[in-house]
């Protein structure tokens, strides 16, 4: 995973057959499951991590077990120096970048009035800073690139420049007491990438949100690791159920595939309709 990149086997019949893709906080829960995701779809994966390294390393062995190729990065994506020696390091492993996934996020939540500034500092750094710096690397790597070297499939329209998926969350939208940092980081997030997606559109470069509700992941196992907590959780989630990173990461391959060509500045909530305000469905 160190050695530079072989060529790989470029499998069009695929949804992501040859890309190359790189996935922040890839180690654990919806990164991870969006790795082995793109793995399955033939994407070769740049799995960048902060601090679980034998996570990312799991998630890399998984990759490779799917015959492609896997980088192991570590970066801070809130420091912009990381951030450069990260893409430089997944250029030159993979030749070059087609999708970008800014995953990586964080919270350190607290009542408003308790809320420390490296509290409010540390999760606006990761959750917004980290994804201006990752989007604006690889909007640089695109550019760089020019064409991209896979061709357009019978009778299609030539494929996109490259494609940015920012992973956001529910509370982009929706307000979140007790946690004003991440719901601030979030609303940031959602509004910089339509920004993004308004003026890169030209360009051939896709940027889209995925924004999801309940999953289960480590983040967030207070809320539904006991019972009581889970049905109280479901009194928020018409779908029934809460859901699991793989639904994320099903939705992260469409987003990042072809078929989903003309499909930008768009928000894809997937949260079994936390979004619909449930509160108000027997009438408020």
């Amino acid at each position: 995973m160190t050695e530079p990149a072989r060529a790989q086997e470029v499998r069009p019949s695929l949804p992501l057959g040859g890309q190359r893709t790189l996935i922040t906080g890839a180690s654990s829960g919806i990164g991870a499951a969006i790795a082995r995701a793109y793995a399955q779809a033939g994407a070769d994966v740049v799995v960048a991590y902060r601090g679980d390294e034998d996570g990312a390393r799991a998630v890399a062995k998984d990759i490779e077990a799917a015959g492609r190729r896997a980088v192991v990065v570590q970066a801070d994506v809130g420091r912009e120096a990381d951030v450069t020696a990260l893409f430089a390091r997944a250029v030159e492993a993979l030749g070059g970048l087609d999708v970008v996934v800014c995953n990586a996020g964080v919270q350190k939540d607290a009542p408003f009035w308790d809320m420390t500034l490296a509290q409010w500092s540390a999760v606006l750094e990761t959750n917004l800073t980290g994804q201006f710096l990752c989007a604006r690397a690889a909007v640089r790597e695109f550019r760089r690139r020019g064409v991209p070297r896979r061709s357009a499939r019978a009778g299609a329209p030539p494929p996109a420049l490259g494609v940015i998926l920012s992973v956001s969350s529910v509370h982009d939208a929706i307000p979140w007491a007790g946690h004003a940092n991440y719901a601030a980081s979030k609303g940031g997030v959602a509004m910089l990438m339509k920004t993004l997606a308004q003026e890169l559109a030209d360009q051939r470069i896709r940027v889209n949100i995925l924004s999801p509700g309940a999953i289960r992941t480590d983040i967030n196992r207070d809320a539904w690791s006991e019972p009581e907590k889970e049905r109280e959780l479901l009194k928020l989630i018409p779908y029934g159920r809460v859901g699991d990173p793989a639904d994320v990461a099903r939705a992260a391959v469409w987003l990042a595939s072809d078929d989903s060509d003309y499909v930008t500045g768009a928000t894809l909530y997937v949260d079994g309709g936390m979004m619909l305000y449930p509160e108000f469905r027997h009438g408020g």
